[in-house]
């Protein structure tokens, strides 16, 4: 349903996580850590209110910074690249509130992450292909990430990778001419079920150990998309190799080996699916999901990229009836068109609360909605967050 346009006023290059914290209201947009292609970054803020709308007017001068940690020195354990909060998972069991999990989106590349062959972790600068900027620039490779907070959001602690692809996934040149990633795990959203946060997130390497020889892109396809993982709550604190990937089957596949994508996700050759190595494959991308009160149902909305440098201008939602997550991955129904924009470039869709007093009361966010929401998307392009609609699921409807 159209609206009025609602502007969203900081910097957002990611999925809009969101949490109440008590009786207040908090985002966490932006960017923060070291890039050498694009310069450091001290971007991720946080917003806090009373009310969602609120908090999305929030002029950028209120905006305030959290304390995060550091980077470490190249070669040294600890934190590397650049940061963004995609999704966060507040702890139940906290009844403050103030104990949250932020799945973070990490970007590295051979210059700030070397290859170290004693762990396998890192990256070998040779024939890297190129990135996302007009000048001659790397490309990068995504993992993600946990940090923890035990003051609503105010200060941060690293505990650490929890999903990554290694150096023999990279896919490299001459066949990788997309100027998106080198390959890697990223863009993720998180959401509890059960005993269990799922995590969904965009899979860009190879399934297996890419040779320039034996390169084939239709395997490349077959192992890309949306992806999914799971961590189980009690491991949260430690996360460190606690992660598994779907496999096709069930979540037994390690957290830096090869998993199976979403197949009802995929994009088939006939109707323009390919690698995301190549500027002509087309794949879903960047997921945001929700638990919808109404439709007692998942709700996922993805990115649809169509073209080189991410170009693409449609966004796509899925439905998930099955409250259990472990029973549920391959009854996603097939994507279909929610918005689109011709000639623009959407980025980051994402659904969140209206200013709604039962919405307020129901403490609903990104990861738990009702019958109507307010959409959200980013116009790549310009530079520009913002919402056009809201959506409203109707039951009634079976078309």
């Amino acid at each position: 349903m159209p609206t009025d346009t609602f502007r969203f006023n900081h910097f957002v290059d990611c999925n809009m996580a969101s949490a109440w914290v008590g009786d207040t209201f908090r985002i966490f947009p932006g960017k923060y850590g070291e890039d050498p292609v694009w310069g450091h970054a001290l971007d991720l803020k946080y917003a806090e209110g009373v009310s969602p709308d609120e908090v999305f007017s929030t002029p950028t001068s209120q905006y305030k910074a959290p304390k995060m940690p550091l980077n470490a020195p190249t070669g040294e354990p600890g934190l590397h690249g650049a940061v963004w909060f995609e999704s966060v998972y507040q702890d139940s069991n906290d009844p403050s509130g103030k104990t949250l999990y932020a799945l973070y989106h990490n970007e590295n590349y051979p210059e700030t992450l070397p290859f170290n062959p004693k762990t396998g972790e890192g990256y070998i600068d040779k024939n890297w292909p190129l990135g996302l900027t007009d000048r001659i620039t790397p490309a990068a490779v995504p993992r993600i990430g946990i940090m923890k907070s035990r003051d609503g959001g105010k200060s941060w602690e690293n505990r650490g990778i929890i999903l990554e692809d290694l150096q023999d996934r990279m896919i490299l040149k001459p066949f990788n001419t997309s100027k998106t990633f080198a390959g890697g795990v990223g863009d993720p959203s998180a959401v509890a079920s059960g005993d269990y946060l799922y995590i969904f997130y965009g899979e860009y390497g190879y399934p297996g150990k890419f040779d320039e020889k034996k390169y084939d892109p239709q395997k490349e396809w077959a192992g890309q998309c949306i992806s999914v993982a799971r961590i189980a709550l009690k491991d949260l604190d430690a996360p460190y190799g606690k992660v598994s990937r779907w496999n096709g089957t069930d979540f037994s596949a390690s957290w830096n080996g090869i998993g199976q994508p979403i197949s009802a996700l995929q994009i088939s050759k006939d109707q323009g699916g390919g690698p995301a190595s190549s500027p002509k494959g087309g794949f879903h991308w960047g997921p945001s999901v929700s638990w919808n009160t109404y439709l007692n149902a998942w709700v996922m909305l993805m990115g649809h990229v169509q073209g080189q440098s991410w170009v693409g201008d449609k966004v796509y939602i899925s439905f998930n009836t099955e409250l259990n997550l472990a029973n549920a991955t391959n009854k996603w129904t097939k994507p279909r068109l929610l918005v689109h924009k011709p000639g623009r470039t959407l980025w980051y869709p994402s659904l969140q609360p209206l200013n709604d007093k039962q919405q307020i009361q129901e403490r609903y966010t990104s990861m738990k909605l009702g019958k109507v929401a307010r959409l959200f998307y980013k116009f790549a392009d310009e530079g520009r967050y913002l919402s056009e609609y809201t959506i409203q699921f109707d039951l009634t409807i079976t078309k």
